[in-house]
Protein backbone atom coordinates (compact mmCIF):
# COMPACT_ATOMS: atom_id res chain seq x y z
CA UNK A 1 0.00 0.00 0.00
CA UNK A 2 1.00 3.53 -0.55
CA UNK A 3 1.01 5.30 2.85
CA UNK A 4 1.39 8.92 3.97
CA UNK A 5 3.15 9.86 7.42
CA UNK A 6 2.10 13.59 7.51
CA UNK A 7 4.10 15.20 10.78
CA UNK A 8 6.55 12.14 10.36
CA UNK A 9 8.82 12.93 13.64
CA UNK A 10 9.89 10.03 15.53
CA UNK A 11 6.86 8.42 16.03
CA UNK A 12 5.88 8.17 12.37
CA UNK A 13 9.75 7.13 11.73
CA UNK A 14 9.46 4.49 13.89
CA UNK A 15 6.01 3.57 12.38
CA UNK A 16 7.52 3.93 8.84
CA UNK A 17 10.43 1.55 10.10
CA UNK A 18 7.84 -1.29 10.47
CA UNK A 19 5.90 -1.04 7.66
CA UNK A 20 8.72 0.01 4.40
CA UNK A 21 9.58 -3.69 4.49
CA UNK A 22 5.78 -4.30 2.60
CA UNK A 23 4.07 -1.18 1.80
CA UNK A 24 5.63 2.26 0.00
CA UNK A 25 5.98 5.11 2.85
CA UNK A 26 6.26 8.94 2.37
CA UNK A 27 7.19 11.23 5.12
CA UNK A 28 5.56 14.85 5.13
CA UNK A 29 7.07 17.70 6.83
CA UNK A 30 8.28 21.05 6.30
CA UNK A 31 11.77 20.22 6.13
CA UNK A 32 11.98 16.55 4.97
CA UNK A 33 15.56 16.72 4.43
CA UNK A 34 16.59 14.29 7.34
CA UNK A 35 14.32 11.75 6.68
CA UNK A 36 15.94 8.24 6.78
CA UNK A 37 15.59 5.63 4.18
CA UNK A 38 13.10 3.97 2.68
CA UNK A 39 11.23 6.97 3.72
CA UNK A 40 10.06 9.13 0.52
CA UNK A 41 10.33 12.89 1.88
CA UNK A 42 7.55 15.21 0.46
CA UNK A 43 7.80 18.89 1.35
CA UNK A 44 4.62 20.35 3.04
CA UNK A 45 2.56 21.69 5.67
CA UNK A 46 -0.19 20.32 7.32
CA UNK A 47 -2.18 23.39 7.81
CA UNK A 48 -2.28 24.38 4.19
CA UNK A 49 -5.09 23.14 2.78
CA UNK A 50 -4.54 23.47 -0.71
CA UNK A 51 -1.08 21.70 -0.66
CA UNK A 52 -2.59 18.91 0.75
CA UNK A 53 -4.87 18.48 -1.63
CA UNK A 54 -2.88 18.66 -4.31
CA UNK A 55 -0.01 16.17 -2.49
CA UNK A 56 -3.47 13.40 -1.47
CA UNK A 57 -4.56 13.66 -5.15
CA UNK A 58 -1.64 11.64 -6.10
CA UNK A 59 -3.54 8.61 -4.29
CA UNK A 60 -2.31 7.67 -1.27
CA UNK A 61 -4.09 4.04 0.60
CA UNK A 62 -3.53 5.48 4.04
CA UNK A 63 -2.89 8.49 5.83
CA UNK A 64 -1.11 8.61 9.29
CA UNK A 65 -1.19 11.96 10.83
CA UNK A 66 1.10 12.30 13.66
CA UNK A 67 1.79 16.13 14.98
CA UNK A 68 4.19 17.56 17.02
CA UNK A 69 3.53 20.92 18.62
CA UNK A 70 6.05 24.13 18.77
CA UNK A 71 5.42 24.74 22.45
CA UNK A 72 3.50 23.40 25.11
CA UNK A 73 0.44 26.29 24.61
CA UNK A 74 -2.82 26.81 23.72
CA UNK A 75 -1.85 28.79 20.53
CA UNK A 76 0.63 25.96 19.77
CA UNK A 77 -1.74 23.47 20.23
CA UNK A 78 -4.21 25.24 17.90
CA UNK A 79 -1.65 25.90 15.34
CA UNK A 80 -0.61 21.79 14.75
CA UNK A 81 -3.47 20.12 16.10
CA UNK A 82 -7.00 22.12 15.28
CA UNK A 83 -5.52 23.48 12.04
CA UNK A 84 -3.93 20.35 10.49
CA UNK A 85 -7.23 17.86 11.29
CA UNK A 86 -9.08 21.37 9.70
CA UNK A 87 -6.35 21.75 6.58
CA UNK A 88 -6.84 17.64 6.21
CA UNK A 89 -11.13 17.68 6.04
CA UNK A 90 -11.04 20.63 3.61
CA UNK A 91 -7.82 18.06 1.29
CA UNK A 92 -10.40 15.06 1.78
CA UNK A 93 -13.07 16.91 0.81
CA UNK A 94 -11.61 18.25 -2.37
CA UNK A 95 -10.49 15.22 -3.84
CA UNK A 96 -11.76 12.68 -5.79
CA UNK A 97 -10.45 9.14 -4.10
CA UNK A 98 -10.49 9.44 -0.31
CA UNK A 99 -7.74 7.67 1.37
CA UNK A 100 -8.78 3.84 2.26
CA UNK A 101 -8.34 5.22 6.08
CA UNK A 102 -6.82 8.11 8.09
CA UNK A 103 -5.06 7.27 11.28
CA UNK A 104 -4.94 10.44 13.94
CA UNK A 105 -2.84 9.82 16.77
CA UNK A 106 -4.10 11.86 19.78
CA UNK A 107 -3.69 11.70 23.71
CA UNK A 108 -5.64 10.18 27.22
CA UNK A 109 -5.37 13.81 28.21
CA UNK A 110 -8.98 13.83 25.84
CA UNK A 111 -10.44 11.93 28.98
CA UNK A 112 -10.27 14.72 32.26
CA UNK A 113 -9.45 13.53 35.13
CA UNK A 114 -11.03 10.91 36.02
CA UNK A 115 -10.53 10.41 40.11
CA UNK A 116 -8.55 6.99 39.51
CA UNK A 117 -10.74 5.05 38.18
CA UNK A 118 -10.17 2.96 34.71
CA UNK A 119 -11.18 4.59 31.44
CA UNK A 120 -11.18 2.62 27.87
CA UNK A 121 -12.79 4.04 24.39
CA UNK A 122 -15.85 4.12 25.83
CA UNK A 123 -15.39 6.26 28.95
CA UNK A 124 -16.52 9.78 28.58
CA UNK A 125 -14.12 12.88 27.29
CA UNK A 126 -14.16 15.82 29.70
CA UNK A 127 -10.78 17.39 29.21
CA UNK A 128 -9.56 20.08 31.56
CA UNK A 129 -6.86 21.28 30.10
CA UNK A 130 -6.31 23.76 27.10
CA UNK A 131 -4.60 20.51 25.46
CA UNK A 132 -7.28 18.39 25.79
CA UNK A 133 -9.87 20.19 24.89
CA UNK A 134 -8.28 20.88 21.79
CA UNK A 135 -7.38 17.73 20.77
CA UNK A 136 -10.83 16.20 21.27
CA UNK A 137 -12.27 19.31 19.09
CA UNK A 138 -9.77 18.36 16.23
CA UNK A 139 -10.63 14.13 16.80
CA UNK A 140 -14.28 15.78 16.14
CA UNK A 141 -13.32 17.24 13.03
CA UNK A 142 -11.22 13.83 12.05
CA UNK A 143 -14.44 11.77 13.00
CA UNK A 144 -16.31 13.79 9.95
CA UNK A 145 -13.91 12.86 7.54
CA UNK A 146 -15.54 11.64 4.23
CA UNK A 147 -13.92 8.20 4.84
CA UNK A 148 -12.89 6.09 6.97
CA UNK A 149 -10.78 7.13 10.16
CA UNK A 150 -9.06 5.82 13.89
CA UNK A 151 -7.94 7.66 16.36
CA UNK A 152 -5.14 6.69 18.55
CA UNK A 153 -4.61 8.07 21.85
CA UNK A 154 -1.43 7.47 23.05
CA UNK A 155 -0.43 7.73 26.98
CA UNK A 156 2.58 8.97 28.33
CA UNK A 157 5.31 8.14 25.59
CA UNK A 158 8.91 7.73 26.92
CA UNK A 159 11.53 6.26 25.25
CA UNK A 160 14.58 7.21 23.35
CA UNK A 161 15.21 10.77 23.52
CA UNK A 162 12.05 10.72 25.95
CA UNK A 163 13.96 10.21 29.27
CA UNK A 164 12.32 13.05 31.25
CA UNK A 165 11.60 10.41 34.25
CA UNK A 166 15.23 9.21 34.19
CA UNK A 167 16.60 13.08 34.73
CA UNK A 168 13.91 13.32 37.82
CA UNK A 169 15.11 10.28 38.91
CA UNK A 170 18.53 10.65 39.00
CA UNK A 171 17.80 14.22 40.24
CA UNK A 172 16.05 12.34 43.60
CA UNK A 173 12.74 13.57 42.78
CA UNK A 174 10.03 11.22 44.23
CA UNK A 175 6.35 11.29 44.93
CA UNK A 176 4.46 10.13 48.14
CA UNK A 177 2.74 7.20 48.46
CA UNK A 178 -0.96 8.78 49.33
CA UNK A 179 -2.78 10.18 47.70
CA UNK A 180 -2.27 7.93 44.73
CA UNK A 181 -1.07 9.70 41.21
CA UNK A 182 -1.30 6.98 38.91
CA UNK A 183 1.09 6.85 35.51
CA UNK A 184 -0.14 5.60 32.21
CA UNK A 185 2.85 4.77 30.03
CA UNK A 186 4.16 3.26 26.01
CA UNK A 187 7.25 2.81 24.98
CA UNK A 188 8.03 5.01 21.65
CA UNK A 189 8.52 1.70 20.26
CA UNK A 190 5.66 0.28 20.99
CA UNK A 191 3.40 3.53 19.62
CA UNK A 192 5.25 2.54 15.84
CA UNK A 193 4.47 -0.33 16.55
CA UNK A 194 0.24 -0.20 17.48
CA UNK A 195 0.37 1.93 14.20
CA UNK A 196 2.01 -0.54 11.75
CA UNK A 197 0.02 -2.73 13.35
CA UNK A 198 -3.18 -1.51 12.40
CA UNK A 199 -2.41 -0.69 8.91
CA UNK A 200 -1.63 -4.38 8.37
CA UNK A 201 -4.47 -5.55 10.06
CA UNK A 202 -6.38 -3.20 7.19
CA UNK A 203 -3.79 -4.72 4.54
CA UNK A 204 -4.99 -7.90 5.71
CA UNK A 205 -8.69 -7.31 4.80
CA UNK A 206 -9.36 -7.39 8.96
CA UNK A 207 -11.36 -4.97 10.77
CA UNK A 208 -10.52 -2.02 13.34
CA UNK A 209 -11.83 0.08 15.31
CA UNK A 210 -12.68 3.96 15.30
CA UNK A 211 -11.16 4.99 18.22
CA UNK A 212 -7.87 2.60 20.61
CA UNK A 213 -6.56 4.02 23.49
CA UNK A 214 -2.69 2.84 23.50
CA UNK A 215 -0.59 2.33 26.81
CA UNK A 216 0.89 -0.74 28.22
CA UNK A 217 -0.57 -3.40 30.47
CA UNK A 218 0.80 -1.92 33.56
CA UNK A 219 -0.68 1.63 35.01
CA UNK A 220 1.16 1.87 38.04
CA UNK A 221 1.50 4.77 40.57
CA UNK A 222 4.06 7.41 40.88
CA UNK A 223 5.40 6.53 43.91
CA UNK A 224 5.62 2.92 42.86
CA UNK A 225 7.31 3.59 39.33
CA UNK A 226 9.68 6.00 41.10
CA UNK A 227 10.25 3.59 43.36
CA UNK A 228 11.29 0.82 41.81
CA UNK A 229 13.12 3.08 38.88
CA UNK A 230 15.34 4.23 42.10
CA UNK A 231 16.24 0.59 43.17
CA UNK A 232 17.32 0.47 39.85
CA UNK A 233 19.44 2.53 39.18
CA UNK A 234 21.04 3.12 43.13
CA UNK A 235 19.50 6.45 43.66
CA UNK A 236 17.73 7.70 46.92
CA UNK A 237 14.51 9.59 46.64
CA UNK A 238 13.12 12.63 48.44
CA UNK A 239 9.28 12.60 47.96
CA UNK A 240 7.67 16.00 46.48
CA UNK A 241 4.08 16.90 47.03
CA UNK A 242 3.44 17.91 42.92
CA UNK A 243 -0.54 18.36 41.79
CA UNK A 244 -1.31 15.87 39.44
CA UNK A 245 -4.33 17.17 37.14
CA UNK A 246 -4.64 13.76 35.56
CA UNK A 247 -5.33 10.66 37.67
CA UNK A 248 -6.56 7.44 35.78
CA UNK A 249 -6.03 4.02 34.95
CA UNK A 250 -6.14 3.32 31.31
CA UNK A 251 -7.07 0.01 29.85
CA UNK A 252 -5.86 -1.09 26.72
CA UNK A 253 -7.95 -4.48 26.28
CA UNK A 254 -9.18 -3.31 22.84
CA UNK A 255 -6.26 -3.21 21.33
CA UNK A 256 -4.68 -6.34 23.11
CA UNK A 257 -7.98 -8.24 21.63
CA UNK A 258 -6.74 -6.72 18.20
CA UNK A 259 -3.79 -9.13 18.54
CA UNK A 260 -1.49 -6.71 18.78
CA UNK A 261 1.86 -8.37 20.85
CA UNK A 262 3.49 -5.37 23.27
CA UNK A 263 7.52 -4.89 22.39
CA UNK A 264 7.38 -3.33 26.19
CA UNK A 265 4.16 -4.69 28.26
CA UNK A 266 4.99 -2.41 31.25
CA UNK A 267 6.98 0.15 32.35
CA UNK A 268 9.50 -2.53 34.06
CA UNK A 269 10.86 -3.82 30.64
CA UNK A 270 10.80 -0.49 28.79
CA UNK A 271 12.70 1.55 31.48
CA UNK A 272 15.23 -1.54 32.18
CA UNK A 273 16.20 -0.63 28.45
CA UNK A 274 16.62 2.73 28.83
CA UNK A 275 18.80 2.35 32.15
CA UNK A 276 20.44 0.03 30.20
CA UNK A 277 21.71 2.64 27.40
CA UNK A 278 22.01 5.37 29.77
Amino acid sequence: MKILLAGCGDIGQRAGARLTPEHQCYGLRRHPQNLPDPILPITGDMSDAQGLQEILSEGFDIVVVTLTPDAFTEAAYRKSYLAGATALSTAIGNIEIKPKLVIWVSSTSVYGHNNGGWVDETSPTDPQSFSGKLLLESEEVIGNLPCNHCIVRFSGIYGPGRIRMLSQIKAGKGRPALPEQWSNRIHSDDCGGVIAHLINRVAAAKPIETVYLATDSAPVTQHDLRTWMAGEMGVTLTDEIVVQNAVRRCSNQRLLDSGYEFIFPSYKEGYLSLIAED
